[in-house]
């Protein structure tokens, strides 16, 4: 009989062990050790797959010293810390010494549900999608898994987090997944745009102003830090922001106080900073036109958001997603689209990314004269004929796979396509395994079965 894998609980009360008893009872077996020292002697005695460990323990010690002990003993076991503090400070040293996730005490039964399913997806089965989700955010590619993983565990707090990537690579939807995955979702969400603004333009705009403090100021208005007060302020395109007012900004992000422009009473603001560049921010650091305290400060986590041409097998996902979009705001009926079209929009290189495939489907909706997307349907930058033929010719994610294995035996399909799994994913088998949907020790097994 196959045993049940072990989640430890180190915590002074009950209630999450007795919560995950009651949703994994079944499939997974429950320890709870309310001391560091009773915990201890689990690790020893029991097979360990997870820890749940609070920062406060009965025996005065703290969870830090847990997770110390279980990464000096077994390295592999993820560690989570609860607290019922939501300190940015015990967040960051958590992550540092290497916690798989930090959680704000009363942590609701779907969220420890889903994180048991991220850690142990080989006993509980879950979609890729189910732990993050947002409007138009969605991606099965191994590049932006990842990218989801570091969402996953910097949503929930309240760390100020830079969001890189090209132009159109979808930063402020991510800014706004962020934010509806947060403690603060149900608050207040203000975008604004750096890219050329003047400073006293920009200045007005963050903090506000008073009547008279400036020509054309003819009553006092309220800036974005007071309107997003409890919620999240995304600062796009921050790298174009001026130097003098990246020096205003900071003291506001220190602080927490904002004056208006032309005041002289300052107003307590409790908001979250998300900031997006397409800039080399660094680089723009060592050329002495980018803070880099501010720099520091706005970088307490970091996510890279992929450019559309690194994730082709992305884009029938998002085709279909605009696509559906497209034809609700204009009222047509249309489903399909061939596969020559296919072919040639994910052999395009998308300088544009997301945005411009967006704006491609929209217009292939508006010209197409029938119900299904053709060639004839595509813009001019993609249906050249030379760049068709390329598309053609070139390889391109999944396709003709079904073909090429019909006739072989379903052992030789399952190898071929753990085998095109690795080498898509470097051979980072973790990430093959979320992928395949398979736990990791099937994977290991398939792998050394089929001499991988």
């Amino acid at each position: 009989m196959e045993k049940k894998p072990v989640i430890l609980v180190a915590d002074e009360e009950k209630q999450h062990a007795d919560l995950l008893e009651e949703l994994f009872g079944d499939t997974i077996r429950i320890v709870w050790a309310s001391s560091a020292g009773q915990a201890a002697a689990c690790l020893r005695k029991e097979p360990v797959s997870l820890v749940f460990c609070d920062l406060n323990l009965a025996d005065g010690a703290d969870g830090f010293s847990l997770l110390e002990t279980v990464k000096s003993r077994r390295s592999g076991i993820p560690v989570i810390i609860t607290t019922v503090s939501s300190s940015i400070d015990a967040c960051k040293q958590a992550m540092r010494r290497g916690a798989w996730d930090f959680l704000v005490k009363p942590v609701p039964a779907e969220q420890l549900g889903r994180l048991v399913r991220q850690v142990l997806p080989e006993t509980v089965s879950a979609k890729v999608h189910e732990d993050f989700t947002y409007h138009g955010v969605r991606s099965r590619s191994p590049v932006m898994q990842s990218v989801f993983r570091i969402l996953r565990r910097v949503s929930p707090t309240d760390l100020s987090i830079l969001i890189e990537g090209e132009s159109g690579t979808g930063k402020e939807l991510t800014a706004r997944a962020i934010h509806e995955n947060s403690q603060r979702k149900g608050q207040p969400f203000y975008p604004l745009n750096c890219a050329g603004l003047a400073e006293t333009l920009l200045e007005s705009e963050l903090f506000g102003h008073v009547k008279g403090a400036f020509t054309g100021a003819l009553a006092d208005r309220g800036g974005l830090f007071q309107l997003a007060d409890g919620g999240t302020l995304f600062l796009d395109e921050i790298g174009d922001m001026p130097l003098p007012m990246q020096a205003k900004l900071l003291r506001v992000l220190e602080d927490g106080v904002v004056r208006p422009v032309g005041g002289s009473h300052s107003v307590v603001v409790d908001v979250r900073i998300i900031s997006a560049t397409n800039h080399d921010l660094a680089g723009l650091v060592e050329a002495k036109k980018f803070r880099q305290d501010l720099y520091f400060r706005i970088k307490e986590a970091a996510v890279v958001l992929p450019p559309l041409r690194k994730r082709p097998q992305d884009i029938p996902e998002l085709f279909g997603y605009f696509l559906k979009e497209a034809c609700e705001d204009t009222g047509r009926d249309i489903h399909l689209i061939t596969e020559p079209a296919m072919r040639a929009l994910m052999g395009h290189p998308w300088p544009g990314n997301i945005r411009q495939l967006r704006n491609v489907v929209r217009t292939m909706v508006v010209m197409c004269e029938k119900d299904t997307l053709d060639l004839q349907d595509l813009p001019p930058e993609i249906s050249r004929i030379k760049q068709l033929g390329a598309a053609a010719e070139a390889p391109v994610a999944g396709a003709g796979l079904l073909d090429e294995m019909a006739g072989r035996s379903l052992q030789d399909v399952e190898r071929e396509h753990i085998r095109r799994t690795l080498q898509m994913t470097e051979n980072n088998r973790a990430e093959a395994a979320r992928i395949l949907q398979i736990g990791e020790r099937t994977l290991y097994r398939k792998i050394k079965e089929y001499d991988l």
